[in-house]
């Protein structure tokens, strides 16, 4: 009925990357928005920082598979 193309390795490679900078960002961004009531880095900023590190390293590793389907 529909013919869609399928979502591939490479797409949700992407869609990680993106997700896990994102994380990334809005985890160092929190002392400019003088979110939480710590000085400096926080616990919740560190989490969010290795998280969104950790997306962005295994939408790196999805690179490789190519054009596959997910």
């Amino acid at each position: 009925m529909f013919n869609d193309p399928p979502l591939t390795k490479r797409h949700l490679a992407w869609l990680f990357v993106i997700a896990g900078a994102g994380l990334a960002l809005l985890a160092l961004s929190a002392d400019l928005l003088k979110a939480g009531r710590f000085e400096g880095f926080g616990p919740l900023q560190w989490q969010g920082l290795g998280a969104g590190v950790l997306l962005v390293l295994f939408g790196l590793s999805l690179f490789p598979l190519g054009q596959r389907p997910a």
